[in-house]
């Protein structure tokens, strides 16, 4: 299911601000060497990662899931002078891309990358998190959240990516990754330390703001 027609996407898209140079190429990368580019932010999901980020203004961004650095980039831009983000993916192959993308960024000093198993690096990390992009395998879903949620400060920001799923969660399907988001979409419907919104931004955002 296409929640917006091309030419609705098209017509967002040219009422944003443009993508950097940069931005560009990665986007053009991933599309020509990267297995499911469909997994890249793109122009506008990752304008609206970069407004969010300047609205916070956050000192401390978590990322889950940096596939070719795009959306990392984008919510870098948000940083506060001091800021700093941490991105971690478990992909290797990968690795050297994303990071001669970010060699060539203003951002580069206030990207510390980390390759492994998201579970097991975010409790290594001594932060409070002022915002959180949650964009990896989505049957951990649930298990990112709880992990993040007590290292979030007060009014601290969660953006879900895939929450909407191409419109499987009105679906009755059964395999597991669908299943998955409709029940972490519950939980955090539930979860009463925190206010919740869904946006219909390509394939669902869900910003949760911990009380």
């Amino acid at each position: 299911m296409a929640l917006l027609s091309k030419e609705l996407e098209s017509y967002l898209d040219q009422h944003c601000d443009p993508e950097t140079d940069l931005l560009k190429h990665i986007n053009r990368e991933t599309h020509l060497k990267v297995l499911m580019p469909r997994m890249l932010s793109g122009h506008y999901q990752g304008r609206v990662l970069s407004m969010l980020s300047k609205l916070i203004r956050p000192r401390r961004i978590l990322e889950i899931g940096t596939y070719t650095g795009y959306a990392t980039l984008c919510l870098a831009e948000g940083l506060a002078v001091d800021g700093i983000i941490h991105t971690i993916d478990v992909n290797q192959e990968l690795e050297e891309m994303v990071r001669e993308s970010f060699s060539k960024s203003a951002f580069e000093a206030k990207i510390n990358c980390h390759l492994g198993n998201a579970l097991t690096i975010i409790p290594t990390l001594d932060e409070v998190f002022d915002l959180v992009f949650i964009d990896a395998d989505k049957r951990n879903n649930a298990n990112y959240y709880h992990l993040v949620l007590d290292k979030m400060s007060s009014g601290g920001v969660i953006i879900v990516d895939n929450v909407l799923w191409s419109g499987k969660v009105l679906s009755d399907a059964t395999d597991k990754d669908t299943l998955g988001i409709q029940q972490f979409n519950a939980l955090v419907q539930a979860d009463t330390r925190v206010e919740k919104l869904m946006l219909p931004v390509r394939d669902g955002l869900l910003i949760v703001r911990k009380k």
